[in-house]
């Protein structure tokens, strides 16, 4: 029996190998205390199980996503499936049974820096794109920005970015999803937006805890989404550089994608906590949730965060910096580790394949605000 985790976006540590179940430990994300994300591979003999626990499973940043939870699991790392699992309080414990020689592990299915850079070179393909690199992030990774459609005659302006927290990697397959429809020339309604509206798109807000295995953090150990109201290029220039395009070009909505540990659905955070939040931002979210629910039997909107109370919203948050700073929607969407409980499936549970169909249901909510932004 072999366990590593030696590339990209691994994340485990082997305590004792000789154990029954074989002791393991999710390593903490640099320079901070948060950990949960795991991706390792494991070989073995064909045919033989073998019991494995994450012994620090309680002590993670979210102890409450395990419950209910199902590993990950991939022999080609490209279809992933479930593994059940039992959690203690202390520890998760799973059984591993090969039908090939080696297994992929992780906590989602990862989406590599491979992938993203091929994301990017197949989107740069299309005449309505144009790639820019707005800098370097600390491990001196490019930190890039996709703008489709015309930004000179573009009446909108929209704004996507995706993994703040690297160990979120639906949001980067929701982003592809995303980016498959809108230039998709086939599609009827990415056809009307991009008559008039442009597009912003950053896939991957946190390159470098992405190949480290980080669950939230940089290689500062700078949890971006606390970051919006004073980053530095010293500590968050991630968050620095897209902030600053944001500054100078504007926009209409803002919509930032994330996963979620714990809740078992689908759902959007909005800013209505923020100062000056007001009638209109409350009309924009309702004509968003109320079309995405009806297009999307993914999303809902009973199951979510509690509500800031007025004037009580954090502004180091993305979605509260944006919707404060541009009086305009602002909203965090939220994806399952789990599954959707609405939903649900019993061999992938949440999936890459639901995230991009999630993605291709988005543009419908995004129409109908528009219609009430002048």
């Amino acid at each position: 029996m072999y366990i590593t985790s030696a590339f990209d976006s691994g994340n485990i540590e082997v305590v004792n190998a000789d154990s029954s179940p074989i002791e393991l430990a999710i390593r903490q994300d640099n320079n901070s205390d948060f950990y949960q994300w795991f991706h390792f591979r494991l070989e073995g003999e064909v045919g033989a199980s073998y019991p494995l626990s994450i012994v620090n499973a309680g002590k993670s940043a979210y102890p409450e996503g395990w419950e209910n939870y199902r590993v990950c699991a991939s022999y080609d790392r490209q279809n992933w499936f479930r593994i059940g699992a039992n959690y203690d309080g202390k520890s998760l414990d799973f059984t591993v049974t090969l039908d090939e020689p080696s297994i992929y592990l992780a906590y989602f299915a990862p989406y590599s820096w491979e992938r993203h850079l091929d994301l990017l070179a197949w989107a740069q393909s299309n005449d309505r794109v144009n790639m820019q690199t707005l800098g370097k992030t600390l491990d001196q990774r490019d930190m890039t920005l996709l703008t489709i459609g015309d930004a000179e005659t573009a009446k909108h302006r929209v704004w996507m970015i995706a993994r703040q927290h690297p160990g979120e990697t639906m949001a980067e397959w929701f982003v592809e999803g995303f980016l498959e429809t809108l230039l998709d020339d086939a599609n009827p309604l990415a056809q009307q937006l991009l008559a008039d509206t442009v597009f912003y798109v950053v896939p991957n807000m946190n390159p470098d805890g992405s190949v480290r295995g980080n669950l939230r953090t940089n290689a500062a150990g700078a949890n971006l989404n606390r970051e919006w109201l004073n980053p530095t290029m010293e500590r968050s220039p991630e968050v620095f550089l897209v902030r600053e395009k944001m500054l100078a070009l504007g926009g209409d909505i803002f919509l930032d994608i994330h996963g979620d540990e714990a809740l078992p659905y689908n759902f959007v955070a909005a800013c209505e906590g923020v100062p000056g939040y007001d009638e209109r931002h409350a009309k924009l979210e309702e004509a968003f949730k109320q079309a995405y629910e009806t297009i999307s039997p993914d999303f809902q909107t009973e199951h979510g965060y509690e509500l800031d109370k007025p004037g009580e919203a954090n502004l180091t948050i993305g979605t509260a910096w944006a919707g404060h700073q541009f009086r305009t929607l602002a909203l965090t969407l939220e994806m399952p580790f789990k599954d959707n409980d609405n939903l649900p499936d019993p061999v992938e549970g949440w999936s890459p394949a639901r995230s991009q169909q999630l993605a291709r249901d988005i543009l419908f909510p995004i129409r109908e605000v528009l219609k009430n932004i002048k």
